[in-house]
């Protein structure tokens, strides 16, 4: 498939139907965190960006909100079909984002670089969207708080071993910090910044 191709399909086939139930959803998995759902509407974006995340971006980027990508989204196609389908622009500076997208395997150093809102203004924060191998065989993990009746339990695979610190340090922030969704293939799950994550034991 060539350049251009690429960039201009793979966009939902009903961008406003599909786009309010990609919506849904979302707002559907931050009120209930760990929840896994399933993008129906067919997004195709190009590599490395999955399904999931792609009719993420899909559904919520427009010319208002600037996005990072990873180094391997950055060198991909995925910027200018995101430029073409949404008229997102992309930014080098993780402060300036609204949402973040990494691909699978990306290092993530901090958190704290991306835009954590402030006191008055909370939700002028990053969404970050991450993409991993799995989201049910991977390293257990206990979440609590908000939306939880007790604990959730989620397994992503791919996370890296900093995780639960960098989060730690980010829940420490609330009211502010960073959201993120955690993405494979077509199926997601949501990570508010109100959620306490701990590790379960074997």
């Amino acid at each position: 498939m060539s350049l251009k191709t690429e960039v201009l399909t793979g966009g939902f086939a009903e961008p406003v139907f599909h786009a309010q139930s990609v919506f849904k959803l979302m707002m559907d998995a931050m009120a209930r965190p760990g929840t896994i759902q399933t993008v129906a509407p067919d997004a195709a974006p190009p590599t490395p960006l999955g399904r999931a995340a792609g009719a993420i971006a899909l559904a919520l980027c427009d010319h208002d909100t600037p996005v990072w990508l990873s180094a391997g989204l950055a060198k991909s196609a995925v910027p200018q079909w995101l430029g073409f389908h949404t008229g997102a622009p992309v930014t080098p500076e993780k402060a300036e984002a609204r949402f973040a997208f990494a691909e699978a395997g990306t290092t993530l150093s901090s958190f704290g670089l991306f835009a954590t809102g402030t006191q008055e203004y909370p939700d002028r924060s990053t969404t970050l969207i991450i993409e991993l191998a799995d989201l049910e065989v991977g390293r257990r993990l206990a979440l609590m708080g908000p939306g939880i009746k007790t604990v959730a339990e989620i397994a992503p695979l791919g996370l890296p071993d900093t995780f639960l610190r960098l989060w730690t340090e980010n829940r420490a922030l609330f009211p502010r910090g960073i959201d993120i969704v955690l993405t494979s293939g077509s199926r997601f799950l949501c990570l508010p910044r109100s959620t306490k994550i701990t590790a379960t034991e074997m």
